[in-house]
Parts: C-alpha cells; structure tokens; sequence
C-alpha cells in the first residue's frame, strides 16, 4: 500500500513540473496601438490579452499595427497560454 501511495506521489510531481514548466516560452512580445499586447511563443504562434490583462481572442491572420508603426499578422490564437502566463491584472478590469 506504502508503495502505491509513493508512485501516485511522484507521478503527480512529475506532471505537475510538467505544467509548471511550460507556462512561458514567450520569444516577443509586442505592444500595439490600442494598448494590448501580443506575445509571440517559441512555436511562431501568437496569444493577445487586452490593456486590462485578459487575454482575448483574435482571428489568425488579422493584421495588427504595433506602437513603433510595424506591422503584425496574427498566426494561432494560444488564449489559454497567455492565460497561464499569470500576468498580474491592472486595475479598473471586468471580469
């Protein structure tokens, strides 16, 4: 019984590292006109949240404009990975 309890312990360390692990992977991150940003994962593949701190959703290839004038097209939409950066949310934000 002591030996079962042991490998469910050490199984559940390993997946939660597992997790824990692959909460970043952020290469870029870009800051657009509107106060959003866009960060772009190890992958190619991009995740927005709003000015507030919520990620959001934005179709692939939608073309964004970047405070400095560049010009970005959207590839992937990874909502649930900029949700998992754990970004601190600012203030005056709806939930």
């Amino acid at each position: 019984m002591f030996k079962k309890i042991m490998m469910i312990a050490a199984s559940s360390v390993v997946v939660m590292s597992a997790f824990a692990g692959g909460h970043d992977g952020v290469v870029k991150t870009f800051e657009l006109t509107d106060g959003s940003k866009v960060f772009q994962f190890e992958n190619g593949k991009m995740g927005m949240e709003n000015k507030y701190g919520n990620s959001v959703r934005m179709k692939p290839g939608k073309i964004m404009e970047t405070k400095d004038g560049q010009r970005l097209i959207m590839i992937g939409d990874e909502v649930a990975r900029v949700e998992s950066l754990g970004h601190e949310r600012r203030p005056g934000n709806q939930q």
